[in-house]
């Protein structure tokens, strides 16, 4: 009885990006994952060599080969050139806004101070809000939670301690400036700190947040990942050609990824 020929290293990973489409299809999910993977599939013959090394390091070791194929269509999906550069865009943006909530806070501030002082001196009241409580229940209105659980409490507390024993509004208001000012911007997670890190943007960026996929997934890690897992510099550059569909004019080569890695290295001395 004949058996089928085992399938050769590369028609195994196509395999596997064919799988993930035809499940990703019929569930109607991951398009831009789907559009990586017609990307690798289109240019299979570019791929030959870092499929053949892929399994070599990959298929002794369970879920290894998928999860790294995985993991190179999610970040070309979610980390592309121009993804990376609207987290920039966003991260400076969030620095902006910072900066627009110190400076209103404290307009804001001034305010309310100035509307107390009318209440006290000008003979009128507006009967708006004085107590930071009255604030703190206000905006719960609504909430089905802290009125179940927390505004019979916050009452009782607020009931032993005369109004001078609490922070005034404007007080209130200038702790959110503080804040604003003083925040220190952090990526939430490993791939943003990575794809960010550096000042200006570059076609790097994306490698780096490769390398922190790769690294996050690795053994070490809790991943499927082996331990000591390394790519050479033309498998990593082939994948990110065909990945990002780069043109003849933008294809990195293996001295590039050496490069780069070699400035990695030297930065985290």
């Amino acid at each position: 009885m004949r058996t089928a020929p085992t399938p050769s290293p590369q028609q195994t990973c196509e395999n596997i990006l064919i799988d993930d489409k035809t499940y990703n299809v019929e569930h109607n999910i991951l398009p831009s994952e789907n559009a990586i993977i017609d990307c690798l599939l289109a240019r299979r013959l570019e791929l030959n060599e870092a499929y053949g090394e892929l399994y070599d390091k990959l298929h002794l070791h369970p879920r290894a080969l998928p999860a790294f194929l995985s993991l190179l269509l999610s970040t070309a999906a979610f980390w592309a050139p121009e993804k990376i550069a609207k987290a920039r865009a966003q991260r400076d943006e969030l620095v902006g806004t910072n900066q627009q909530i110190v400076q209103k806070a404290e307009e804001l501030a001034q305010l309310l101070e100035h509307r107390s002082n009318l209440h006290n001196t000008s003979g009128f009241s507006s009967d708006t809000h004085y107590h930071v409580c009255n604030v703190i229940e206000d905006a719960a209105k609504d909430h089905y939670l802290f009125n179940a659980y927390v505004k019979e409490r916050l009452n009782t507390v607020r009931n032993q301690f005369e109004w001078k024993y609490w922070p005034t509004v404007e007080q209130f208001v200038r702790a959110l400036g503080r804040d604003a000012n003083g925040a220190e911007l952090e990526a939430t997670d490993p791939l943003t700190r990575a794809a960010t890190a550096a000042t200006r943007h570059s076609p790097a960026d994306f490698f780096k947040a490769l390398f922190a996929a790769i690294e996050e997934n690795s053994e070490q890690s809790g991943g499927p990942l082996p331990e000591g897992f390394r790519l050479s510099d033309a498998t990593l550059a082939s994948l990110v050609n065909c990945a990002l569909d780069l043109g003849p004019d933008e294809l990195k080569d293996s001295a590039y990824v050496k490069r780069l890695r070699q400035r990695e290295r030297n930065s985290d001395k």
